[in-house]
């Protein structure tokens, strides 16, 4: 069997989802997803072994079974060995986004063996990676949209391989203004912000920081991360349709005036962003100043004023990738861990 690596661009909105990583009886995007595959391509998750142990397998006539029952046990679980080895679908992520947050472009890899990705292709004529993005887009639930799915070029690691994560934090300052359409991805706050503080603010997050004061690391890893930009901006009011005269036609778009805090990174830790969101909110209402804000930068020590901000008002916008001649030099790069020097 000839493996192969799909890449899976999507987008999805993160209100009813605990995260983008599986976790038990709780439902996530990668959950979702895998499970689709696994519908599309016939993949079964062996269930019977985690049932019964070994030696009830071997016995065959303990109390209460019968030949029949043992003959169908030896036969499930000889097609959960087949299924077994066709290895439940597992992707791996750019960005694991945390409950709630959302993507407008996020990308994931997914290893899968030549054949069994042929099995979506049942009667459409086309290619099984073109099946696969069809019949993905009608199984998956509305609040997950598939993009494109694409064989991925040699070096191709979703999560090692990206130069840069784009995020967006929205907020509507002056609640009045707040439109109910956007309550999904847009936080509402009473005060109006000072954006020219926490630009002053944000610029002290520009470089290679330990981001201790407004992340926690993962198991084995650091707080250590290059920001390439961090801008707080207001989105200008435009109208839908160009100016003619009749002001009929001065419909704003849904984002204008909305606050937004773009930042890059070639990487983030956990809680990063909306704790980076969070001090300079603090900033931005008069509650701290610049000062104090850059001091947490340069001493990273965690505390309450530095907790995140709503999950809701995140979305990941894009992730960028070199070249695909540079796609396992960098992914080989990313995995050495980060130090200050």
């Amino acid at each position: 069997m000839d493996a192969m690596r799909l890449r899976i661009d999507l987008a999805y909105d993160g209100t009813d989802f605990h995260g983008w990583a599986k976790q038990p009886h709780l439902r996530t995007v990668q959950g979702d997803v895998e499970a689709a595959i696994a519908k599309i391509l016939h993949i079964r998750k062996p269930q019977l072994q985690s049932m019964l142990a070994p030696e009830e397998l071997e016995r065959g006539t303990a109390a209460g079974s019968d030949s029949g029952i043992h003959a169908s046990a030896q036969a499930d679980t000889q097609a959960d060995k087949q299924a077994s080895a066709q290895r439940w679908p597992q992707l791996v992520v750019a960005g694991r986004t945390d409950t709630g947050v959302h993507a407008l472009h996020q990308v994931c890899h997914l290893d899968i063996d030549a054949d069994v990705l042929a099995r979506g292709v049942g009667h459409m004529d086309c290619a099984p990676t073109e099946a696969l993005l069809r019949r993905l887009s009608h199984v998956l639930p509305a609040d997950i949209a598939i993009h494109d799915v694409t064989q991925a070029p040699d070096g191709f690691d979703a999560r090692f391989s990206a130069l840069e994560r784009v995020y967006v934090y929205r907020i509507c300052d002056n609640m009045r203004y707040v439109d109910p359409r956007l309550r999904n991805f847009v936080v509402a706050i009473d005060d109006g912000l000072d954006l020219d503080a926490m630009n002053a603010a944000a610029a002290h997050a520009v470089g290679l920081h330990d981001f201790g004061s407004f992340a926690t690391p993962n198991p084995g890893g650091t707080t250590i991360r290059e920001v390439k930009s961090a801008v707080w901006s207001r989105v200008p009011s435009q109208a839908c349709v160009a100016s003619d005269g009749d002001r009929a036609h001065d419909v704003p778009a849904a984002e204008s005036g909305l606050v937004a805090f773009t930042i890059v990174a070639d990487a983030f830790a956990h809680n990063m962003v909306r704790s980076l969101v969070q001090g300079c909110l603090q900033v931005g209402r008069g509650r701290k100043s610049v000062e104090w804000f850059a001091d947490k930068i340069a001493h990273p020590v965690r505390e309450g004023s530095t907790g995140p901000a709503p999950a809701k008002g995140l979305t990941l916008e894009r992730v960028i990738y070199p070249d695909d001649s540079c796609l396992a030099e960098r992914a080989q790069a990313i995995r050495a861990k980060r130090t200050l020097v």
